[in-house]
């Protein structure tokens, strides 16, 4: 054990944590007194040599004054007082010698301790995010449900820090899927003889509900739905959320031309109605459908049954709040193939999404050049294809994993689980039931709920920062790993992620790595910075989720599936087997536990076919959307 007072005392037990290969001292620190070390002492305590020598000093006093009988006080007083004397200018000095040296150090701790954070993580930004999290988690408390696991972890992490890394981390598992290429593109032979459709039915208007994602998804289902009704489809409408607050619009994401002129052979797309039909009512004509007039997923023949009548009646029916309202099973190939051809073809995002988007990609990989089909495709001339003039293309690209964290209070809420944070949670929770999901409360009353234990055993539960930080330490990615955090706010905040950020500190999110001035045009546009985070998640080395029921993670799965040639890893950890595994986390071993992580992602890595009723837009690999070589 260290000397009392010293910086650097901590108890041997806990020398397995002092991982700190650039991390701030502070942070390890905190980490000291979570783990059972001794308490933060701050920094130097002034004189901690000195203290020793003042205790011995005044023992050795007390033991030469034993020697002297009682009848000789006065003759110890005097002898005190004249030794007092004899050393003043020494204990004066001394002291002062000591306090000078207090203020130095002082000062040598202020002038190079922010320059040592900073250069924990090069990149713009991540050392204010850092700096900012140590007092706030502090002050909060943080969370952790599995504290051995994540000792053991921090001690893999330090003995590995100084071994190769194995390649296969950055690397798809298996070779076949390398055999799977795109081509929704090409216009089957059936739709080159029959030529675009001339007796049209009518005009489809969609209103699409939900972020991003979700009208993604609208926009390729009303596509197919166009096809088979033989209808002309109106650009469509985004509706204004409550949640997501973004009045943005098909033109302010995508490019309205390119989307129409990339399927001008098989649909006829208008951007708005013509002007003899704007006048009409559409509710008052009964062709207002809403989602309880269609299935969920719905087949066909239910659109031709109930939606084509009022087509030819009306001339005109909106889809109001219109999502997954198609289902994928049973559907042509022709459909298949057009809904894979709007996603992975026609949707486009404007140039100003892809100028901060190259931006964006550049600074994480500090390189500038584009590396795969993935950068072109998304950000198409907007990222160099050759090296600039002053660039070293030697130097190569620093590889990412970029992480989808689900976890924002509206997921964590509606899911029903506990998270560790005691009663405030459930109280913090319960409350934003209450104002966002009335009728999740209402159902619950009508039937018996399950409990959180059983909800986490059945995998219904997100993972935590913390769970997300076991599984990345489990399959062997190393403390210094470059993650871009893809998500909004995390419920729990700095308190809440401090565990993953203690494990891998070089985590930053688009706010790090772009300006202000950069973000400005995208600050309340939720829709808009979603597709920041798509582009990153998509152009990265390795893309991990951790929810696979999560829009932008089986988005993102697919489109690397599609562009990614067998190049795209993507992490799919199985929430109810990680349950199983982090429910024996008081006993089981870091060996154990890494060989269950890893034998549970690569099963999930495993190169399949699409399966009967599989989302095609997550699982293109089928023959309507890629073609086996």
């Amino acid at each position: 054990m260290g000397k009392q007072g010293s910086p650097r005392g901590r108890r041997v037990e806990n020398q397995d944590l002092d991982i700190s290969f650039g991390v701030k001292e502070n942070e390890f620190r905190s980490l000291d007194m979570q783990y059972g070390g001794d308490p933060p002492v701050g920094r130097r305590l002034s004189g901690g040599d000195y203290n020793w020598d003042k205790v011995v000093l005044t023992k050795g006093m007390k033991n030469d004054s034993a020697k002297f009988a009682p009848c000789k006080g006065v003759y110890v007083g005097k002898r005190q007082m004249w030794w007092l004397h004899r050393h003043i200018r020494s204990i004066v000095f001394t002291l002062l010698l000591m306090g000078f040296l207090y203020l130095l150090d002082s000062l040598l701790f202020s002038i190079f301790d922010p320059a040592m954070l900073q250069n924990n993580f090069s990149l713009q930004g991540s050392s204010k995010a850092e700096v900012e999290m140590v007092p706030r988690a502090a002050k909060e408390g943080p969370v952790k449900l599995y504290e051995r696991l994540l000792n053991m972890a921090a001690s893999s992490l330090a003995e590995r820090e100084f071994k190769q890394e194995s390649s296969k981390l950055w690397e798809e598992p298996y070779p076949q899927a390398s055999s799977w290429k795109p081509c929704a593109d090409k216009t089957s032979p059936h739709v080159v003889r029959a030529g675009k459709p001339r007796n049209i039915t009518g005009y489809i208007l969609i209103s699409a509900n939900g972020g991003l994602n979700q009208q993604r998804v609208a926009v390729c289902n009303a596509v197919a739905v166009a096809s088979l009704l033989n209808a002309t489809l109106v650009i469509p409408k985004f509706l204004y959320s409550n949640v997501w607050k973004d009045p943005s619009q098909f033109g302010d994401i995508y490019q309205e031309d390119y989307f129409m002129d990339m399927l001008k052979d098989e649909v006829n797309i208008i951007k708005e109605l013509p002007p003899n039909l704007k006048l009409l009512d559409v509710e008052a004509a009964g062709s207002l459908i809403t989602d309880a007039e269609l299935s969920k997923e719905a087949t066909p023949d239910e659109y031709i049954k109930k939606i084509l009548p009022l087509l030819l009646r009306n001339r005109v029916v909106h889809f109001l709040g219109y999502g997954n309202r198609l289902g994928f099973d049973p559907l042509s190939s022709e459909l298949q193939r057009l809904r894979c051809k709007c996603n992975f073809h026609a949707l486009k995002f404007v140039p100003e999404i892809q100028q901060i988007g190259s931006l964006l990609v550049r600074r994480i990989r500090r390189y500038d050049i584009a590396r795969s089909t993935l950068d072109k495709q998304l950000l198409g001339n907007l990222i160099p294809h050759v090296p600039l003039r002053h660039y070293h293309a030697a130097e190569g690209p620093s590889k990412y994993l970029a992480l989808h964290l689900r976890f924002e209070i509206d997921m964590v809420a509606y899911s029903m689980c506990e998270f560790g944070g005691g009663e405030t949670e459930k109280s913090e929770l319960q409350t934003y039931r209450e104002v966002h999901f009335p009728l999740l409360l209402e159902r619950l009353k009508k039937s018996k709920p399950l409990s959180p234990q059983e909800l986490r055993k059945m995998g219904k539960c997100p993972l935590t920062p913390e769970e997300a930080g076991l599984v990345l330490a489990g399959l062997g990615f190393k403390h210094g790993t470059y993650i871009y955090l893809a998500g909004s706010d995390i419920y729990g905040g700095q308190s809440r992620m401090q565990a993953l950020t203690t494990l891998y500190p070089n985590l930053v999110t688009k706010e790090d790595l772009l300006t202000p001035s950069e973000l400005a045009p995208f600050r309340n546009f939720s829709s808009q910075l979603a597709a920041l985070d798509f582009i990153a998640c998509a152009t990265s080395d390795v893309f991990a989720m951790t929810d696979s029921g999560s829009q932008l993670s089986s988005l993102v799965s697919g489109f690397r599936t599609y562009y990614g040639g067998g190049h795209a890893p993507t992490l799919r950890p199985s929430k109810k087997r990680l349950s199983a595994i982090l429910s024996r986390n008081k006993t089981i071993g870091w060996h154990s536990f890494e060989g269950k992580i890893r034998k549970m992602i690569d099963e999930g890595q495993r190169v399949q076919v699409r399966g009967l009723g599989r989302s095609i837009y997550r699982h293109p690999r089928c023959k309507e959307c890629m073609c086996r070589h």
